[in-house]
């Protein structure tokens, strides 16, 4: 049996090497019977040992990656070029000609993303937007109606949405860890885990405390502040800035933010004795120590870790505020 070399045809890339193993003149059966057909390369530098390959009955393609990302001045250890190695003229780039290549596809990379990211924040936002301005819409419409007597059911009529608001809210924390916005991850877990707090443990756990006047100040506020904030964040998304929006969603947040965490600490408050009475999530002791620890003790300690949030939270919201308006007037001079 016969032993022939095929013709072998490559091009380079800053990343990977491709050969083509020309198999029209070369195929199984010659005139002295069956032959095998091989070839060799010593490589200019090192490559990693994984390699792709596909082929058809005309050739071989093999794609093979480098060790290392860069242009070789040729293929070859040795400098003569082996008599069966020509260039693939189909695939052939000049160095430049490569590194527009790699920097096109990396641009496409780079808008497809923030493409992607832009969508995703846009829809959350729009979504976030149109469940508090439902929460909204739906007690000012009860509160002019019904008057006080609306300050009583607040709790059946919108919890369904205000739970499906702050669940979804759960996604402010996590964005900052993944990088897709620049907010900082504990002002957004602070804000997100307090509000919980007081939905799910202090109103969804206590039937006692869904039928207070507290409910609707609380759920009014939370309402009133995101009604701007997330139609602000969401024009960001398409780079869209409404003035007056601009100012509403870094201003109103001053009064608002501490009349929010004021009546947060009332519920909080009005919660204590019924959690001492009922026993819920306490804590079990020691026969030693005898009975159980009342939840009521964690809340009266999350009481003034409520107020150091506000001080946190308030003082990272003006910065924001004070950078905002003086980019804008920097924009105007």
């Amino acid at each position: 049996m016969q032993i022939l070399t095929p013709h072998v045809y490559w091009a380079q890339r800053h990343r990977e090497i491709y050969l083509r193993v020309e198999l029209s003149d070369a195929k199984g059966h010659g005139a002295k019977g069956d032959n095998e057909y091989e070839f060799s390369l010593e490589f200019l530098e090192p490559v990693r040992p994984e390699v792709s390959h596909k082929s058809t009955q005309r050739q071989v393609d093999i794609k093979i990656r480098k060790q290392e990302e860069r242009w070789w001045d040729r293929l070859t250890l040795q400098e003569k070029k082996p008599l069966f190695l020509a260039p693939d003229f189909d695939r052939w780039l000049d160095e430049s000609d490569a590194e527009m290549e790699t920097n096109s596809f990396t641009s496409s990379l780079k808008k497809t993303y923030l493409g992607l990211k832009k969508g995703y924040l846009f829809m959350y936002n729009l979504v976030q937007f149109l469940g508090f301005s439902w929460i909204f819409v739906n007690m000012t419409v009860r509160l002019f109606i019904l008057g006080q007597d609306s300050f009583y059911d607040t709790f059946h009529t919108v919890a369904d949405m205000m739970y499906f608001c702050q669940m979804m809210a759960v996604v402010e924390v996590i964005n900052p860890l993944l990088g897709l916005v620049k907010t900082g991850f504990f002002p957004a877990m602070i804000q997100v885990a307090g509000r919980n707090v007081i939905l799910f443990v202090i109103f969804g756990s206590l039937e006692e405390m869904q039928n207070r006047p507290v409910v609707f100040f609380v759920f009014y506020l939370w309402s009133t502040i995101e009604i701007f904030r997330y139609p602000f964040y969401m024009l960001a998304c398409i780079d869209t800035e409404w003035k007056l929006l601009t100012w509403l969603r870094y201003s109103i947040w001053i009064p608002l933010y501490p009349l929010g965490v004021v009546a947060e600490a009332v519920a909080v408050i009005q919660s204590l004795p019924i959690f001492d009475e009922t026993r819920l999530y306490s804590l079990p002791l020691p026969a030693a120590l005898g009975g159980s620890l009342s939840f009521s003790y964690t809340l009266q300690l999350y009481l003034v870790l409520m107020f150091l949030g506000l001080f946190i939270n308030f003082r990272h919201l003006y910065k924001q505020r004070k950078r905002r308006f003086r980019s804008r007037k920097r924009k105007v001079n």
